[in-house]
């Protein structure tokens, strides 16, 4: 909700929008990989599918989302979000061999760093990996072929040359649904680009930003008149909004409630849990909070939700949204 003069609103129109539809995207996307990935650790790459500064706002989304960590330095220097990365196929490429680009990688990054096995033959570069590391060695990356047999083969392999705490992180076009159907393959970890920064479908998050009241008369303490559209198929609510998320007993979401007058303590809304909160008052940033603390902010937002509502398959909204026009 923004409540300003006519022209300062209009404004912050497309910048609002463009922040907000952007950074909810890609956070939605990055919520549902992060289910998908079932407690193994992702990390964001997808800087070089976006715009550069759209690269490090998707990164500290999908940070805020659950990522672990992401390969834009950027994101890490503004924000504070972990920096991680591996090789790319061009490091491997560069030298006379693999042996050498791993024997380099290797001295200057120490044995847990995390070797690209895939530029020619996976099974040849997975025996040079441990032959040069030892059974030591942090992780092998694999980033093409069929992931999941792939995977297998690797771990078999890993372990046959004795590095069994070797661990194998997927990248390669993965989106939640991949991600998903690795949930049995010999996996550690994923590094995800372009489904994310480019919001896995979703792209938007279809926010649009409307004039719901007007000052009925001069100065800041006039009453607010409601006005709304009524265009065919695009209607809206004219007043001011308050939105609460109903619980019920066990504190299991139920519903998103809006209504146009705030929630009384005694109410059904009341007893929920107020979605509203002052970011900007008067010019002055008001609702700025620490990158982990917007980490536990989303775990226990989505861990409200009934089971149902993560769910990967196209379907109904998670939790119905319920138009209160009396506020109780």
């Amino acid at each position: 909700m923004v409540e300003a003069p006519f022209a300062e609103a209009v404004v912050l129109e497309t910048l609002v929008l463009s922040i907000l539809n952007h950074d909810c995207a890609i956070a939605s996307a990055a919520s549902r990989m992060v289910t998908a990935a079932e407690g193994r650790p992702l990390i964001e790459m997808g800087s070089r599918r976006t715009h550069e500064l759209a690269a490090v706002a998707s990164a500290r989304a999908a940070y805020i989302a659950g990522f672990g960590a992401t390969s834009n330095l950027r994101a890490g220097r503004e924000f504070g979000v972990p920096t991680r990365g591996t090789s790319a196929h061009a490091f491997t490429l560069v030298h006379d061999s693999e042996r050498d680009a791993f024997a380099s990688q290797l001295a200057a990054l120490g044995k847990g760093t995390t070797l690209l096995v895939d530029t020619f033959d996976v099974a040849r570069a997975v025996r040079t990996a441990v032959e040069l590391a030892g059974p030591d060695l942090g992780a092998v990356r694999i980033d093409s072929g069929d992931l999941p047999v792939v995977a297998r083969q690797v771990r078999a392999l890993l372990d046959e040359l004795g590095a069994h705490q070797t661990q194998i992180v997927l990248t390669g076009d993965l989106d939640e649904h991949s991600i998903a159907a690795l949930a049995a393959a010999p996996v550690n970890g994923y590094g995800v680009g372009t489904a994310l920064v480019t919001g896995s479908g979703a792209p938007t998050a279809a926010l649009v930003y409307k004039l719901v009241a007007r000052a009925a008369g001069p100065g800041p303490a006039a009453r607010l008149r409601p006005v709304a559209k009524q265009s065919v198929g695009k209607p809206s609510r004219g007043g001011r909004k308050w939105a609460v998320r109903q619980r019920d007993e066990a504190g299991t979401a139920v519903a998103e409630v809006v209504s146009v007058e705030p929630p009384g303590p005694a109410s059904p809304s009341g007893s929920g849990r107020e979605l509203l909160h002052p970011l900007v008052r008067g010019g002055e940033i008001a609702g700025r909070e620490p990158l982990e603390q917007a980490r536990q902010l989303h775990r226990a937002a989505l861990a409200e939700l009934p089971a149902h509502a993560l769910q990967l398959s196209r379907g109904y909204p998670a939790i119905p949204t319920v138009m209160d026009p009396d506020g109780d």
